[in-house]
């Protein structure tokens, strides 16, 4: 993995770091106000430096990051992970998120199919009980 000097784009950054599989779709993240730079919002193009502290929501997840070495080409998974240091606390609330949606998930058994003719009459008087 080669080492840039100074600076690294953030989309070129958060690419290569692997958070995001392609770079658009880090751009895309970035103007959403998916990911904050010192708190801060930032465009994609802003340069990013080493000891940066990053706050990346990618779909249900939230990561905490600091930026311990900037890169602008994509490698290895394990490479990548070397390119900054998530917090203890980051990494135990998205555990505890994660364990939360399985429990969530654990009773919930989607139906087999479309419900039959008495079925719905079924479902639709029970949403009339709720307009009372």
């Amino acid at each position: 993995m080669q080492e840039t000097a100074q600076t690294v784009r953030l989309d070129v950054w958060l690419w290569a770091a692997r958070f995001y599989k392609t770079r658009s779709l880090a751009k895309h993240a970035i103007e959403g106000g998916k990911v904050e730079v010192e708190g801060q919002g930032a465009k994609a193009s802003r340069t990013l430096r080493g000891g940066e502290r990053l706050r990346i929501r990618r779909g249900e997840e939230l990561f905490e990051v600091q930026v311990v070495a900037l890169s602008d080409s994509r490698g290895p998974a394990g490479i990548a992970r070397t390119l900054y240091r998530e917090s203890e606390e980051s990494v135990a609330r998205r555990n505890a998120e994660r364990e939360q949606r399985i429990l969530e998930r654990a009773g919930y058994r989607p139906p087999q199919g479309k419900p039959d003719k008495r079925a719905r009459r079924l479902i639709q008087a029970l949403g009339d009980i709720d307009l009372m």
